[in-house]
């Protein structure tokens, strides 16, 4: 048999031989009515990896609140973020234990993050008080497990293993609030947007941001945040 036929008949490497990417998480953020679920959508097409919507985790309460205008507080806020972390660090654990898992290792969420303590909770470096002394226990008053259940031969990743980024969509205050006008259905209403521009602290120069601008294309965007986030990880994307 000729040199290029046992080529051709040569067995590709085996899965377990190929190098297995690290698990991250990917924080799609920004104010109301910038377009988080539209560009989470479009870079979990591209990176397919696992997309979650965090405004589907809000405890009931917290949508209440806001489908009556009345702005969130930081109480509010803080089992919500802790909830989205603990969430993506059980998805990355239990990817890491399939060896049938396949898709781009890690987690894909939309979530506003407006502070920097806030995005340091979606980090896993801060936890808050609230999430002190029973995470994982029971459930709230909702009804709602105050965490998912990890089983127990599954250990979540530490911060430095299970890194995360930020893609920050950025735009002018005008531009949002038309676009939330014309959005329906929405608990989130018009007049909010002004608390949370105020609650707003810019992540511009933190470690792990990109920006994207709001007044560009989808497409452009998703373009600038693969590009951008290619640029900080230690591994392609």
């Amino acid at each position: 048999m000729s040199n290029e036929a046992e080529h051709q008949l040569a067995p590709s490497a085996p899965d377990a031989l190929r190098p297995k990417r690290h698990p991250i998480l990917i924080i799609v953020m920004g104010v109301a009515g910038t377009g988080k679920s539209t560009l989470a959508r479009e870079l979990e097409r591209r990176l397919d990896m696992p997309y979650v919507e965090g405004d589907e985790l809000h405890p009931k309460a917290n949508i209440d609140k806001m489908s009556a205008g009345i702005p969130l507080t930081d109480a509010d806020r803080e089992p919500w973020l802790q909830l989205i972390r603990t969430t993506a660090e059980h998805m990355a654990a239990e990817q890491q234990a399939d060896p049938s898992f396949s898709r781009r290792p890690g987690a894909l969420v939309t979530c506003s993050a407006l502070r920097r303590y806030y995005r340091d909770i979606l980090r896993g470096t801060y936890k808050p008080a609230s999430a002190k002394g029973g995470e994982g226990e029971g459930e709230g008053e909702d009804g709602r497990e105050n965490s998912p259940r990890l089983p127990g031969h599954l250990d979540p990743p530490e911060p430095y293993r299970f890194p995360t980024y930020f893609v920050y969509i950025k735009g002018e205050k005008e531009v949002i609030m038309d676009r939330i006008s014309k959005r329906q259905g929405h608990y989130m209403k018009p007049g909010m947007l002004d608390s949370q521009l105020a609650t707003l602290e810019s992540p511009e120069g933190e470690e792990g941001v990109v920006v994207v601008p709001l007044d560009t294309t989808t497409e452009e965007q998703a373009d600038i945040a693969m590009r951008e986030l290619s640029k900080l990880l230690p591994e392609p994307l």
